[in-house]
């Protein structure tokens, strides 16, 4: 039986550090190579310092719609005029090849995400405050009085469906959460149908021909 990877969908309110605590993950902990964050598509138009393939997968409305039509998304959205959407095509490609693939996600994807691929595990990371989290977005410098405002009222109805989630994470200290986000990953990675995936020979050659006494 081939090793298969896992799916964790990853969310949180803006400002509760997830998307610092992923890349951070990805930098630090990946040395194996055996992560992959998904990386949505849309059809906006790239701004300046963005990347094909990094920051979005940018394509044609054209594209984008062939790809709804071979259902290639887990889900997906109209906003202002522009499609985005989530690959269901190259999480499931890496899932196949044993990665363990990251979904950056609000609740409402998450949903739609679970009830096509129940095996998913889910996250959501929490400020430890309402008033840090109003600090932290204050602090990035870039966003009115009313954006932030906006955006504080929207974080409290992010917040309230985090007991849709299997881990939840208070993103109090950068670090130690990090360490909370990667143990999460490698607990399910020794769950004991994964290893009987990655360990099938070693697993045989240990219990191969061995009786228990008592059991003869």
């Amino acid at each position: 039986m081939a090793a298969t990877g896992t799916l964790f969908i990853i969310s949180a309110p803006s400002g509760a550090g997830k998307s610092s605590l992923i890349d951070a993950l990805l930098k630090r902990f990946n040395l194996d190579d055996s992560l992959r964050l998904s990386i949505s598509h849309t059809t906006r138009d790239m701004r300046p310092g963005e990347q094909d393939g990094i920051s979005y997968y940018f394509v044609s409305k054209e594209e984008f719609e062939a790809l709804i039509a071979r259902q290639a998304f887990f889900e997906y959205a109209r906003v202002f005029d522009h499609y985005y959407g989530t690959s269901r095509e190259n999480a499931e490609k890496w899932i196949n090849e044993g990665k363990d693939v990251l979904l950056d996600i609000d609740w409402q994807g998450a949903r739609s995400i679970r009830s096509q691929s129940p095996s998913a595990r889910s996250i959501f990371i929490l400020p430890p405050s309402m008033e840090e989290l109003e600090r932290r977005l204050q602090s990035r410098g870039r966003d009115s009085a009313e954006v932030i405002a906006d955006r504080m009222r929207k974080a409290q109805r992010e917040i309230s469906h985090y007991h849709e989630y299997d881990y939840v994470i208070v993103n109090d200290d950068f670090d130690s959460a990090l360490l909370q986000l990667r143990s999460i990953i490698l607990a399910e990675r020794l769950q004991l149908v994964k290893q009987q995936e990655r360990q099938q020979d070693l697993i045989n050659a240990l219990t191969k021909g061995y009786v228990p006494e008592g059991e003869d």
